[in-house]
């Protein structure tokens, strides 16, 4: 059966929570995920102790009166300025949200508390066995920033917050991996953190967590495919030296080509370069002893073996 009651919202201002209601409107008893429902600034019918809860309240100051100044010691309680304290009276939230920093003040016996960390904490997600969307399989690890921004939210609303969101980090990142190619897992880390911290924020704000960043760590490839990655690369670069190869004979020959040019049209031009050369042997190697033989010498005894091949013919 439907019920009239208001919906909590709670805000994080400058370190600490403000409550406040939103408009009533009807809905089922179970609210559900991300909603707290309880009286704030004074005990609702449905947040309240009741005639049994107020008159164990009221016993209980008397016992902590009668026992001054000793009961203080189990009244007064401290938490960090990084720290809130969730206070449950009779098991009913109590009203005006999460204590702290600083001192607070609780009721032996019929109050119990619990301390929420709010610094960011961070943890690494186990290797993942994932299967990629071109079908191989690899193992992706990263690691995980977090904080607790609503600690009455991270209490009331799920069983454990950390462990919670540790496995839900888990699970997101074989879901994300899963559409991915491996190229792009290799290539795209950044995308694919920011896609995951995107769902991981989403999915735990119900919970009062903020998740701040995410990284992957490592891509595990199979020892057979990075072999043949390996193989792959070797031959492009093999394929890549042979083209660059050939392209600088082709332009070498096309300089020795110009260069013959210019040498046949000056005849001093030869004499000139077998200087050149002669200069440069006898810098390195000054023990060797060069005789240059003019090739007009060559010429004629190529041309007189010519003429006596024509003449056999």
């Amino acid at each position: 059966m439907a019920t009239t009651d208001s919906t909590l919202m709670v805000e994080i201002k400058d370190g600490h929570e403000i409550q406040s209601r939103t408009t009533d409107k009807n809905h089922s008893n179970d609210p559900g995920p991300g909603y707290i429902t309880g009286g704030h600034g004074h005990e609702s019918d449905s947040g309240g102790l009741g005639c049994c809860g107020y008159i164990l309240w009221f016993l209980a100051l008397i016992v902590i009166i009668l026992t001054l100044p000793f009961s203080l010691c189990l009244c007064i309680k401290v938490v960090q300025e990084y720290e809130r304290a969730v206070i449950f009276r009779l098991g009913r939230l109590l009203s005006g949200g999460a204590k702290g920093p600083g001192l607070f003040f609780i009721v032996p016996c019929i109050d119990s508390y619990t301390k929420v960390d709010l610094r960011t904490v961070s943890f690494d997600v186990p290797p993942q066995e994932v299967l990629t969307k071109d079908s191989v399989t690899v193992a992706v690890d990263a690691v995980v920033y977090y904080r607790v921004h609503n600690a009455t939210t991270s209490i009331t609303n799920v069983e454990d917050a950390n462990r919670s969101t540790r496995l839900l980090a888990a699970t997101t990142l074989r879901n994300v991996l899963g559409t991915k190619n491996l190229s792009e897992i290799l290539a795209d880390r950044e995308a694919i953190s920011h896609q995951m911290q995107t769902s991981l924020d989403e999915a735990t704000d119900p919970w009062g967590v903020k998740v701040e960043r995410v990284e992957v760590k490592d891509v595990r490839l199979p020892v057979q495919l990075q072999r043949a990655m390996a193989a792959e690369a070797e031959a492009a670069r093999e394929a890549r030296a042979k083209v660059i190869a050939a392209e600088g004979e082709q332009k070498a020959s096309r300089a020795l080509k110009e260069a013959a040019d210019v040498i046949t049209e000056s005849p001093a031009a030869i004499q000139l370069r077998y200087l050149q050369t002669l200069n440069t042997i006898s810098a390195e190697k000054n023990s060797t002893i060069i005789f240059p033989l003019p090739i007009d010498i060559l010429q004629s005894f190529v041309n007189r073996s010519n003429g006596r091949q024509n003449t056999t013919f």
